[in-house]
């Protein structure tokens, strides 16, 4: 143990070490992430006290010999059915603080934890080619996944990129829209389009499968609100009732410049009717309408997800950086 790091494990993250963590990961964005905004720490606030969806979450808290906070680690447990062997590790340490042992420290305490928990994979996410990339190689981490994250500015000539066709549903579907909470009506037809994300592009991680229904779309629903942020989607359903294709965009709390673009799909049976590029289309119209103060969204797709990085290039997004999942491979008894 580096001697002058001291690491505690948080068991009710108080607003103290709430403040605590946001400094260390505000640091660590800003060096590693230039450009990248910087985290709200009341979302720091709400990721450390808020329940997440389908999983539970363990963190650690280093401090220098001073008491000053100098790196964090957060693991989070997956519980669902068909993921409850995975893991993902979030850590940061303060870019003053790097090469010290800290941050190899604080992924034993994770490694550990996710051992006592009969774990067989731990996936985490760094910049391409950056140091946390580095960190991870030399531990034993593969890559398993290349991200292409792409940012779209709203402030550019309104029609640039936008299909004609954005305003009005393909033939044979219509738009429905909402803020939060899916409606009633809607709720089962969401959550079988909500399947249809299980076969999005993943590499080679260990990711395994989450089955949606109804109960679930609502507890996720409520997670992002418990949290302050807002959750838009848009969905194209078809005459028979059947949802189709959906986009979700978070609007993060304190409604901040940049949009974050969640999940879009298109149910198989309905692929090849250009859904993916509308709804993402109207959603974009529909910010520009009625949320001005977003500027730009933000995205990530799989390299290799070929099909919707050309729906997103029509649409104008640019690509501007790149990460990476990593996954450890972990003994099991």
């Amino acid at each position: 143990m580096p001697e002058s790091v001291h690491v505690i494990e948080l068991q009710h993250a108080s607003a103290a070490e709430a403040a605590a963590w946001h400094r260390v990961v505000a640091a660590s964005t800003a060096h590693d992430l230039p450009g990248t905004p910087p985290p709200d720490p009341g979302q720091i606030h709400a990721q450390l006290t808020q329940p997440a969806l389908g999983s539970r979450r363990l963190t650690w808290l280093a401090t220098g010999a001073d008491g000053v906070p100098v790196a964090v680690a957060g693991l989070r447990l997956f519980t669902s059915p068909g993921q409850e062997h995975l893991s993902e590790l979030e850590l940061h340490v303060d870019p003053a603080h790097r090469r010290r042992g800290t941050g190899s420290l604080l992924l034993a305490a994770a490694v550990a934890a996710c051992r006592a928990e009969n774990r067989r994979s731990l996936i985490t996410a760094a910049a391409a080619d950056g140091p946390g990339e580095a960190f991870g190689e030399q531990r034993g981490f593969r890559p398993a996944l290349t991200l292409d994250h792409l940012i779209l500015r709203l402030g550019e000539p309104p029609e640039a990129g936008l299909p004609r066709t954005a305003d009005t549903a393909p033939p044979g579907y219509r738009q429905a829209r909402w803020t939060g909470t899916v409606p009633d009506e809607l709720a089962d037809a969401f959550a079988a389009a909500k399947n249809a994300m299980n076969d999005m592009p993943i590499g080679d991680l260990d990711y395994g499968s989450v089955a949606w229904d109804a109960d679930r779309v609502r507890a996720m629903a409520k997670v992002v609100a418990d949290r302050g942020d807002t959750l838009l989607t848009l969905a194209a359903v078809h005459d028979d009732g059947t949802m189709a294709g959906y986009t979700e965009i978070l609007l993060p709390r304190g409604r901040g410049p940049r949009a974050q673009q969640y999940d879009t799909a298109v149910v198989p049976a309905h692929r090849g009717h250009g859904l993916g590029l509308w709804v993402k289309a109207a959603m974009v119209r529909h910010l520009r309408a009625e949320h001005p103060d977003v500027v730009e969204i933000e995205t990530d797709n799989a390299d290799d997800n070929v099909h919707m990085l050309a729906v997103n290039h029509r649409l104008g997004f640019r690509s501007y950086r790149r990460t990476r999942e990593f996954q450890l491979d972990l003994p099991t008894s």
